[in-house]
């Protein structure tokens, strides 16, 4: 049962909050730094383009993260005749009330599950636009806010690339984090068989272990807190360097705007709480320096030859920053 307490303190939203990483590890076996990133996407009030190959448990993660705060989970299956008014919605003739009336898409509700996003043409990419920057749909032009928290978690296949659309950059500068998700370790795959095939018939989802905490008020109050952690000037400034260096770094072609700088300190107030600070460290922004900017960057035609992706630029560029010592 859910609670209506509000956590009013830092330190009850500590609390709370690994509570909450708890509950969401007991669907999703193994894979606890995408847990971790998810969830501080979710405290930052971000959204998340997940990248990984079918099968590794992206819908049960969103199902049981909506269970622990008793939140509405929907699921759009992105195909290449997806149209905008599928994703949010259209507005119809009521022969009863002889009016036009609105009918909600998918995207009103509070975790919205879009899978396999770039088999969608730009178009109905576009439609996404709105709904993660301002979090406000128009139908008809007529504007209708979405009820907060809203987060967007996007899949993509790394593998199967055919008949797929490349997300535009506008649309990549709206996710918080590009999180990668990959096979789990022989303990946890050992134990995710044991749980799955356990006295069920068939292979459908059961999050029924997730114990609803909170209401979606209350994450709304967390995600208000999480942006208040103190966050010391050498601290912003170590994070804007960072963000910096990858603009003149050798072999990318193209590096992280401000708004990666942004992202960047906003996942990593999110990453404090969630281990249990009301401050951050250098290394709260060192840890999320991947997620935050790997997506936000564009390496040169020379490098992505060799086989040198954007995770093995930016551990090297977050080498050669100095971090603060105090």
């Amino acid at each position: 049962m859910t609670s209506p307490v509000t956590p009013q303190s830092t330190a009850e939203a500590i609390e709370l909050v690994a509570r909450l990483q708890a509950e969401v590890a007991k669907a999703l076996i193994g894979q606890a730094e995408v847990i971790e990133h998810v969830l501080a996407a979710l405290l930052a009030s971000g959204h998340v383009l997940v990248e990984g190959v079918p099968g590794l448990g992206k819908t049960l993660l969103v199902q049981a993260l909506a269970r622990s705060f008793a939140g509405r989970a929907s699921r759009i299956q992105f195909t290449p005749d997806l149209m905008p008014s599928d994703v949010t919605g259209h507005t119809l003739y009521d022969q009863a009330a002889q009016r036009f009336v609105a009918r909600r898409g998918p995207v009103f509700t509070h975790l919205l599950l879009a899978d396999e996003i770039n088999r969608a043409p730009a178009k109905t990419q576009a439609a996404l636009l709105e709904v993660m920057q301002e979090g406000q749909v128009t139908i008809e032009g007529e504007a209708h806010a979405l009820e907060p928290p809203f987060m967007v978690l996007a899949t993509q296949n790394p593998i199967e690339q055919e008949g797929t659309y490349p997300l535009p950059e506008a649309e990549l500068d709206r996710f918080l984090l590009k999180i990668r998700i990959d096979y789990p370790t022989h303990g946890d795959e050992v134990g995710l068989v044991r749980q799955v095939t356990r006295d069920r018939v068939g292979d459908r989802l059961d999050v029924s272990a997730v114990t609803p905490l909170v209401t979606p008020a209350a994450v709304v109050a967390l995600q208000r807190i999480a942006a208040r952690l103190t966050l010391a000037d050498q601290v912003l400034d170590y994070a804007v360097r960072i963000v910096r260096s990858t603009r003149t770094w050798h072999g990318l072609a193209a590096g992280a705007g401000p708004r990666g700088g942004i992202a960047l300190v906003r996942a990593a107030r999110a990453a404090a709480l969630i281990a249990g600070r009301d401050y951050v460290t250098p290394d709260d922004v060192k840890r999320m320096a991947l997620p935050a900017l790997r997506h936000r960057l564009t390496p040169t035609p020379e490098l992505q030859i060799e086989g040198q992706d954007a995770d093995a630029i930016l551990a090297a560029l977050l080498q050669n920053v100095e971090a603060p010592r105090s």
